[in-house]
Formats: structure tokens, sequence, C-alpha cells
């Protein structure tokens, strides 16, 4: 299979061309060159800025493209337009933000989320953004397009830390706060599961909107498992939701995974069973833990500024626990 992917260097794009590799698949990366340029020296990589012009892919034609990066729908606009007729299938890395009520589980056929302001390109329009890209691609490719909506996505070279925090911080070991109850729904995929699948689901000229996301798990045995992988002692100290909201901790960021809004509520019970069917499986937590921790423990990169509890935030909120 002949492998267009806009990107490819970072993370997401990262994971599905060493998938795809794996799987002796003939690449073609299209990026600005401008992250981890060394990174897969023996693959085809053309440069350009997909924001402004795909003219250096003219003339080319191949059996799939990979959009991965962008929630913008001017862009995505922009590819579909330049690679119509030369690219016989799009598939479209899109979120489950996209869902216009979080407060039920999603499910591939709810609502979507609309964009009050047709013109946005703000990030605090991501979820309706999303969609309005998925749209696009949809329209252009009927029939022959995937829509993959993944929730959390983790793993090494994860660049958010929102997951990293928690096997990086059970195994600094001590007290650790925790948003109770314990068996609070979380829910996150494996960067390499997900990448894997979508591979797979390109070469099965899969099409339509699948979540791929991982199947739900607790809190409790997120914490239980970074543990044991790190054998470490931490002691999890639960704090209720409401006294965490009341002390003003912001949810998803600054203590990641925790969603305490009834809005958002359901954002981690997403059905995966149409993509389990369609032949999406995931690895043991701990082998996620593990690969996670060894990454973080070893990374070259800076940790993300903002990202789970400082460390004087935390003893405070515990003193008071």
């Amino acid at each position: 299979m002949r492998l267009l992917v806009l990107g490819g260097t970072k993370f997401v794009g990262r994971a599905i061309v060493e998938a795809a590799l794996a799987r002796d698949h003939e690449l073609t990366l299209f990026n600005r060159g401008q992250t981890n340029p060394g990174l897969f020296p023996d693959v085809e990589q053309i440069r350009g800025d997909r924001t402004e012009s795909l003219d250096a892919l003219a003339g080319r034609e191949w059996d799939a493209v990979v959009d991965v990066a962008t929630f913008i729908p001017r862009v995505v606009r922009l590819s579909v337009d330049a690679l119509r007729g030369r690219v016989e299938r799009y598939v479209y890395v899109s979120s489950v933000s996209v869902y216009g009520d979080l407060s039920v589980a999603p499910l591939e056929g709810n609502r979507v989320a609309e964009l009050e302001d047709p013109n946005s390109e703000s990030l605090e329009d991501y979820g309706a953004l999303k969609a309005a890209c998925e749209r696009i691609v949809e329209a252009a490719y009927a029939g022959r397009a995937l829509i993959v909506r993944p929730g959390l996505i983790v793993g090494p070279h994860d660049p958010t830390d929102r997951f990293t925090y928690w096997p990086r911080r059970v195994a600094e070991g001590g007290r650790v706060l925790a948003p109770a109850p314990p068996d609070a729904p979380v829910q996150f995929i494996d960067v390499r599961d997900l990448a894997e699948w979508i591979v797979h689901a390109t070469e099965s000229e899969s099409s339509g909107v699948y979540n791929a996301t991982g199947e739900p798990s607790t809190f409790e045995r997120l914490l239980e498992t970074c543990s044991r992988v790190a054998g470490s002692n931490a002691e999890i100290v639960w704090v209720p939701s409401d006294r965490l909201v009341e002390a003003g901790v912001g949810e998803w960021m600054e203590l990641p995974l925790w969603i305490a809004a009834p809005e958002f509520a359901a954002m981690q019970r997403a059905s995966v069973a149409k993509a389990v069917d369609a032949g999406l499986t995931f690895r043991p937590l701990e082998e996620t833990v593990r690969a996670t921790l060894e990454w973080d423990r070893a990374r070259e990169t800076p940790r993300a500024e903002g990202v789970g509890l400082a460390p004087e935030r935390e003893r405070e909120l515990l003193a008071s626990a």
C-alpha cells in the first residue's frame, strides 16, 4: 500500500509510520521538517506547509492518506482539494470531543457539535471544529473516508503528559492525591494500539466513523497498576471530587484524567464495540504504564507545562483532606 502521511514525526503520526513500516508499506511523509527531522531517514519525506499549499505533492498518487494533526477546517479543505483524484482513501484522525452531548456515553451515531461561528479557528471550539473537518472529508470521499475518533491517547512520546503524570507521580512514592471515587471511569488508548488499528483498517478499506479509544477502566485500577509496575510504596489518598472543585483544582489538566463537570461526565465511557469488531485490540495496561515510565525517565524533551499537580499544591490539598 502506498501511504501518504500528513505529518508523521510526532506522537500519533510517528506511531502510525512505525506501524505501517512494520507491515512493509511504502510511505511518503509530508511535513515542514521541524519536529524530529532526523526520524525515519529511509522514508521519503517531502517538505511543505499544509496550512498554505500542498503543491509539492503535485503529480503523485497514493492508495490512502492519513491526516493526523489538524482541527482547522480550512486546512483540511486545502488537503482534500489538493489530493482529490490522486488519493483513493482519506483517513482522518478526529476525536470523541466532536460529540455534542458528553453527558451521555459517546456512540458513533450520536449528534456532533456545531460551530456557532463558522469562521472560528479557536481551540475553545475544538470539538465542533473537528466535526466540521469530518464533514469536509466525508463530503469529498463519500464511501472512501475513514473517520477515527480517539479519546485520550497515551504512551511513549506523548507530548501532553496527561497520562504520564500518573505513572511518574506514583513511582515517586509518598502520599499521592487521587480524585474519589476510586471506581470513577478512565478511558484512554495506547498510541501503538491506535496506530496499528488505523493501519489495519486502512488496509481493510474500512470506511465510516469509529470511536477508537480504550475499554473503560477505573482510577483505582490505573493507580494500582502504576504502583505495581513501578514497585512503588505510594499511599493513595482519595479526595472527594466536590472538595477538589471547592479548592479550585483544574479538571483534566491540573489533575489529569479527572472530570467532575456533569456536562462531560460520560466522556470517558465511549463505546468502542464497532472498532473492536473491526479488529481493534488492546495491550495490557501494565505494558502501557511500563513503556510510558521508561520513556519518561529517559526522555530528552521537556515536560509539558501546567499538567499535573505541583508538589506544593498537592501537599496543601492533602493537608486539608
